[in-house]
């Protein structure tokens, strides 16, 4: 299950720091930000959804409501057919630096989500396999600070697979590293995602990257967040975006959607 669907999401802020437009004061909290306006999205069971847009559009804010970290203004947040009310045990966030604990193993770290297990001969067969699966085997012992940063990235993906979340929300998970790492976890996370088919919300900046691994692309545009571009893929991985006409028109459009007349 990976069902969500979004109505008319609306989320603001109070400028508590500012005064008001009217130049009122005393209990006057201030001015509203609208941050979402309007918001209407449906993510299918089973989708890797790629969410683009300018920074302060909106986008970690979207997943972080979705996940359940913040409240919503107004609108409605569906996932499987109930509304989000709170984070969920079914769903894991993958953060934009490093949330892995620094005073535990990569092993440790990736036993977090499965600590209550009962069968302690299953738990550790299922972190042993996450482990395995993004190339970690041989460091279950060292703690993050021995790790580099992809590496601190796969610790974190093997967390992920181990609680086995029905959604996962990353929030551009692969900032700050270098461009061969990036590539391998690119690769990593389409290669998960076809292996498990949960739904992934997947937050980042790279036009490319997006067209690459996602099945679903979305664009927002300015703040109030709004949809610019809704579009989904039906290409098999891996996709070659210059010999794919489709691919390489639709790079054309995600550009100019995101104010870029012209690709470097």
């Amino acid at each position: 299950m990976g069902h969500v669907v979004i109505k008319n999401l609306r989320k603001e802020y109070v400028e508590r720091r500012r005064e008001p437009r009217d130049g009122s004061r005393g209990s006057h909290q201030g001015d509203t930000l609208a941050v979402i306006d309007g918001l209407d999205l449906e993510f299918r069971d089973g989708e890797l959804v790629c969410i683009l847009g300018p920074s302060g559009c909106g986008k970690t804010t979207l997943i972080r409501i979705l996940a359940g970290f913040e409240r919503k203004t107004s609108g409605s947040v569906l996932i499987d057919g109930r509304e989000v009310d709170g984070p969920s045990a079914d769903n894991i966030f993958v953060f934009q630096h490093s949330g892995l604990l620094p005073w535990m193993t990569v092993g440790q770290n990736a036993a977090l989500a499965v600590r209550r297990m009962a069968n302690k001969q299953e738990m550790a067969t299922r972190v042993a396999e996450a482990i395995a699966m993004v190339e970690l085997e041989g460091f279950e012992s060292h703690y993050p600070h021995q790790l580099s940063g992809g590496m601190q990235r796969r610790a974190e993906l093997a967390r992920a697979l181990v609680a086995n979340p029905e959604i996962l929300f990353m929030d551009e998970p692969f900032s700050g590293l270098d461009a061969l790492t990036r590539l391998k976890l690119r690769e990593e996370v389409i290669n998960m995602h076809e292996l498990l088919e949960k739904t992934i919300l997947f937050i980042t900046h790279d036009i490319d990257e997006a067209l690459i691994m996602g099945d679903h692309l979305v664009v927002l545009g300015d703040r109030p967040a709004r949809i610019k571009v809704s579009e989904r893929l039906d290409e098999p991985h891996p996709r070659n975006l210059t010999g794919n006409p489709r691919l390489a028109e639709l790079r054309k459009q995600l550009h100019r959607s995101l104010g870029v007349h012209f690709a470097l």
